[in-house]
């Protein structure tokens, strides 16, 4: 057993950053050294975020359609992926939509809308949206993730009620013009600089698997904590059929834990979400990662579907946290956000096991 990366979390709780060098060797540990480097990460988790999960419920307000040639995304310019395309929302099914994701445990809704940016009559529907939500839940916390944003805008959804604003950097800016060139990588810290200076909460991250080397990844990473992104989602790439990237695999689950820990080393008390991505790509190892991040997704994403809303819960339960905010949660941490009943969700089903009906005794395949 090492002692390098519980010596590297020390020093970080003694309040010196990590370095870049840091990180690399973080990102580089051999498999060996996998939960050498999850126990050192999860000193830092602990430190600032006990044993909570937040929970957060995506809401797609519009999808598909868009004009932006992201080489990644299943709504791209060109996309052939087969996803549901409509336009935006009605407020009342929009609320209905995060009223759902409430009731199963979630604590922020993140209200999002395909497009290159919003028209100013898309920021006022939006707005008209949140007012309502947070008519018949005052205290719940809604993120915005509209697109580029112009003059006004942000200052307007901040009046709205919005608390936080999501924008992602996605990759390293030395690796942004190889994945999409219909924006700039200046377009998106400009728009994460407009809602920071109207008073949003900054929500920005990365998407890991799109063809960046390990420097690029360390680069993306301290560009956001230089940022002064408050939440860090941190996506792995979904291969859709029908995008330029269809097929690519360049992750393990071992691979993604390990870049989940660098994040926690080098921004070890802002909020790292397991995004999108997580169930393909971690598989197995998604309760692991929950000693490094402190927040996922609950149920389903913008274009794919998610794992099972219940199980997500169960996880979070079987892995000794709880959800933020719920009646279990003793940590006294600040929260905006509506409360949760304890165990939302969970314990519904039967525990009667299920009866095998294949392989021996039967004409069914066996399970092998």
């Amino acid at each position: 057993m090492t002692r390098r990366f519980d010596d590297l979390a020390s020093a970080v709780l003694a309040g010196t950053p990590a370095s870049t060098d840091d990180a690399l060797e973080v990102l580089r540990a051999t498999d060996d050294e996998l939960l050498d480097v999850v126990a050192a990460a999860a000193r830092l988790r602990r430190r600032h975020f006990g044993n909570t999960v937040k929970v957060n419920y995506l809401v797609n307000l519009k999808s598909g359609l868009c004009p932006e040639n992201c080489s990644y995304c299943s709504q791209r310019l060109g996309s052939q992926a087969d996803i549901l395309k409509y336009t935006w929302l009605k407020t009342d099914e929009a609320i209905s939509q995060a009223n759902a994701g409430l009731r199963g445990g979630a604590t922020r809704v993140c209200m999002v809308s395909s497009g290159r940016g919003p028209t100013d009559r898309d920021v006022e529907r939006v707005a008209g949206m949140v007012g309502a939500l947070k008519q018949e839940h005052p205290q719940v916390e809604v993120c915005a993730c509209l697109g580029l944003l112009k003059d006004g805008q942000a200052e307007r959804l901040r009046e709205a009620g919005v608390d936080a604003y999501n924008h992602n950097l996605n990759t390293a800016e030395s690796h942004h013009g190889e994945i999409v060139t219909s924006h700039t990588y200046a377009d998106r810290v400009d728009t994460v600089n407009r809602a920071k200076d109207a008073g949003l909460s900054p929500c920005s991250g990365l998407i890991a698997g799109l063809g960046e080397s390990d420097e690029q990844l360390v680069e993306a990473l301290f560009a956001l904590e230089t940022l002064g992104s408050d939440s860090i989602p941190i996506n792995f790439l979904m291969p859709f059929d029908g995008t330029p990237l269809a097929g690519t695999w360049d992750l393990t689950p071992a691979r993604c834990l390990k870049i989940l820990a660098m994040a926690r080393f080098v921004c070890p008390d802002k909020e790292i979400r397991i995004a999108g991505g997580r169930e393909m790509h971690l598989r197995s190892l998604q309760g692991q990662a929950l000693h490094v991040a402190n927040s996922i997704f609950l149920g389903d994403y913008l274009t794919s579907e998610g794992q099972a809303a219940e199980t997500d819960l169960e996880m979070i339960r079987d892995n000794g946290f709880v959800v933020l905010g719920s009646d279990d949660d003793t940590s006294g941490l600040e929260l905006v956000g509506v409360g949760v009943q304890a165990g939302a969700g969970v314990g519904l089903h039967s525990h009667d096991p299920a009866k095998r009906r294949r392989g021996a005794g039967t004409d069914a395949s066996p399970n092998a």
